[in-house]
């Protein structure tokens, strides 16, 4: 069959896309036949002239997959002429194609291959699932449904706390019945925190507004203290952005913004008094300037919660309790610009005294040799620039409480008590300097720090261990430091493997492995340091330190290449087991991995329907001292859920560690005493606290000769500027 060349489509000509299919049809199914024919075919029809000499001599592709074709016969045909050959490969039939049939072509092909693409990968994913040894799945240990979705969960002695739509509700740990509720709030509760303070507990809810307010449980009772940063005028709050309460509630500082202001409060809490005060209330009277106090009600027997509660705390809101002293207000460094100064000399007659040197406020370097800096800088790293204008940085910090130690310089008029924080640690985001602030000030007005911790790079991160003698200052560039504060040395510097950047820091109680087995050596140890870090990657590290020992470091969890559903999104450590911390996984996975495998040991999931419906931010709390982990419950999805899975409510799932077989185990041997370590094991003891005590005061007493000294030395200094700047003044 030949087309001629004035072969028309239609009426409407090429445009005609019927005709063209029906033509396309015809092409097809002649080529076709032409293949499949054994006889030879004319060359007018099978003739190809942009085919090339190579791929005459190409082997047919349907005689490699096993179908017999027979070769045409050519001896009759002119091998001169480039038009008169046979197409021996099946794939340049689609060349001949009139567009857009080839374009259709290479689309259906290019779907075809990346289906099979997907098609083998799920393919290999299953099997790897399947052949991948799945740990045990530990089911809760009982349910507490809510009414209102709980957003945020603490636990202190033995109750939780929880903060929910329009306040905070507090239950028992144990039988999981609600105890106390305070749900008049217009918004709600976005973080609680709940610190022991031995036989009273204080509690600190924030809002949505980032309105702070402080109670105070003793025995059976709630008390209000104080409302921190509440307004009549909405437009003039000043939301809290972050807290934190010293160990054992002696302070309390908010991080605060407002009218384009950032700034830190300090307070001291007045515990004694506290405890004073409620021992013997004393009701007060009805001022007369109307003071707006929070409306403490007793609970609604209409709310959804009072199916299950036990009412052992009351609200006591006619008992007036001694409000927070405020300490001091820090404000963020300076940004460094151009000095004023004329010499050298009024630099250093400038500054007062050594402490405090390294912010780099006092110096001598002008205008124009910040310009000339910048400019050569953009000059080579031209291309590395995108060009943009500079974004000013919002002014964050990150603020710990820190006990006195001989690493803390600290005048002898400044010391407190023991046991007390003393000095408070504060790092603003994107600066390199890490400033001590004392909290026993003399001098309110004053709020120069004491001292300051320069570090080669900007500071992302710190974390403070639970008892305060360990501390570690995470830099932009993947390196962190850690420091024993009580020994007043730095334990070494840990680099991250290249390309991780830290974003989470959780201190593990130290431990031993004897026996394939995670313990805990009874009695104190000293100078060992043992943190996980989880870092933006999803990878998360062990580092370690010991003493005078050259830190190390080992990855527990890789990061994920090409199932980005398994990466790591949040980690908590598990006091009560040794070694052991939760992993959060982005796919909604809980899993207990063992730091010293690392291997997981077991899951935890709540029941069918309900699931982690953000998984990247779950809610949830672990109990420093009983063996127990809160877990919020979502709803299910709308399409996987029944009728009646729909009608649930909002749900806590509580996971008893002793009552699963495996962690009973851990848990009955989770110790060992000092007489039944093996000699080979070396376990570091701390000193006792009175022969702690005498080698402090020891060191004190010769360094207290030095520091008169180096006072002196200062001092002369000082004297000499002062004689040379009036020299140069007469002169």
């Amino acid at each position: 069959m030949e087309i001629p060349r004035n072969f028309c489509l239609g009426t409407e000509g090429p445009n005609n896309f019927p005709g063209l299919c029906l033509l396309f049809l015809e092409l097809h199914q002649l080529q076709l036949f032409s293949v499949a024919e054994p006889a030879p075919v004319p060359p007018s029809v099978m003739s190809a002239p942009r085919a090339s000499r190579a791929q005459k001599a190409r082997r047919p592709l349907l005689t490699q997959k096993g179908l017999e074709v027979p070769a045409p016969t050519e001896k009759d045909w002119s091998k001169d002429e480039d038009r008169h050959h046979v197409l021996k490969d099946p794939d340049e039939q689609q060349r001949s194609l009139p567009q857009p049939y080839r374009m259709i072509n290479k689309l259906v092909d290019l779907v075809f291959s990346r289906s099979w693409e997907i098609i083998e990968e799920r393919d290999r994913l299953r099997e790897a699932e399947l052949s991948r040894i799945q740990p045990t799945t530990y089911p809760p240990v009982f349910q507490s449904k809510l009414g209102n979705v709980p957003n945020c969960m603490a636990i202190s002695q033995d109750y939780v706390f929880m903060g929910g739509a329009k306040g905070f509700s507090i239950y028992n740990l144990y039988n999981a019945k609600r105890v106390c509720v305070w749900d008049k709030m217009k918004v709600g509760v976005t973080s609680i925190w709940a610190e022991d303070l031995g036989s009273d507990i204080l509690l600190a809810p924030v809002d949505e507004m980032g309105v702070v307010r402080l109670f105070y449980i003793y025995k059976d009772s709630l008390f209000f203290i104080k409302t921190i940063n509440e307004v009549e005028d909405t437009n003039k709050q000043t939301p809290c952005a972050k807290m934190e309460i010293s160990h054992g509630g002696d302070f309390v500082a908010f991080l605060l913004q407002g009218a384009g202001d950032t700034w830190l409060d300090v307070y001291k809490l007045p515990k004694e008094s506290w405890l004073k005060e409620v021992e013997h209330p004393q009701a007060t009277p009805n001022p007369k300037k109307k003071v707006r106090q929070p409306q403490l009600n007793t609970l609604d027997s209409t709310s959804s919660d009072n199916l299950e509660m036990d009412i052992s705390i009351g609200l006591k809101a006619d008992v007036k309790l001694s409000p927070p002293v405020h300490v001091v207000k820090i404000k963020p460094p300076k940004p460094i610009t151009g000095t004023t100064f004329k010499s050298p000399l009024e630099v250093f007659a400038k500054v007062e005294g050594c402490l405090g040197l390294g912010s780099g406020q006092n110096h001598f370097i002008k205008d124009s040799q910040w310009e000339q800096q910048t400019a050569t800088f953009h000059a080579l790293y031209k291309r590395f620039l995108d060009g943009g204008s500079e974004e000013e940085l919002v002014s964050m910090a990150t603020f710990h409480f820190l006990l006195p130690s001989c690493v803390i310089m600290m005048p002898a008029e400044l010391k407190g008590p023991p046991g007390v924080p003393c000095v408070l640690g504060v790092h603003w985001m994107g600066r390199h300097n890490f400033f001590l602030y004392s909290l026993n000030r003399i001098v309110r007005d004053k709020v120069d720090p004491e001292s300051v911790w320069p570090c080669a790079a900007p500071i992302a991160l710190s974390q403070l261990s639970g008892c305060g003698s360990y501390l570690v200052l995470a830099c932009e560039d993947g390196v962190l430091t850690l420091w024993d504060l009580a020994k007043g040395f730095p334990l070494g510097v840990v680099a991250l493997p290249e390309g991780c950047f830290c974003q989470s820091i959780h201190f593990l109680k130290y431990f031993l492995v004897l026996g394939g087995r995670n313990v805990y050596p009874e009695g104190p140890v000293t100078s060992q340091v043992t943190c996980v870090v989880l870092c933006t990657d999803a990878s998360l590290h062990l580092v370690t330190a010991s003493g005078a020992q050259e830190p190390t470091t080992c990855t527990l969890v890789e990061r994920p290449a090409k199932h980005l559903d398994e990466a790591v999104c949040a980690v908590a450590p598990v006091p009560t087991l040794p070694g052991m911390v939760l992993v959060f996984s982005r796919n909604g996975c809980v899993q207990l991995l063992d730091v010293a495998g690392p291997q997981v040991v077991c899951a935890f999931a709540p029941p069918r329907p309900f699931h982690l419906e953000d998984p990247w931010k779950p809610v949830f709390v672990v109990s420093a001292l009983h063996p127990y982990f809160l877990l919020r419950g979502d709803r299910p999805n709308r399409r996987e859920a029944t009728d009646e899975a729909k009608d649930t409510p909002k749900s806590v799932f509580y996971f008893h560690f002793t009552a699963y077989p495996l962690l009973e185990d851990i848990l009955r041997n989770s110790s060992v005493s000092q007489a039944d370590l093996p000699d080979t094991v070396a376990s570091p003891r701390a000193l006792p606290l009175e022969e702690r005590c005498e080698n402090f005061l020891q060191k004190r007493f010769q360094k207290l000769d030095h520091q008169v000294k180096e006072q002196e030395h200062w001092t002369r200094l000082r004297r000499y500027s002062l004689l040379l700047q009036r020299e140069n003044l007469r002169k």
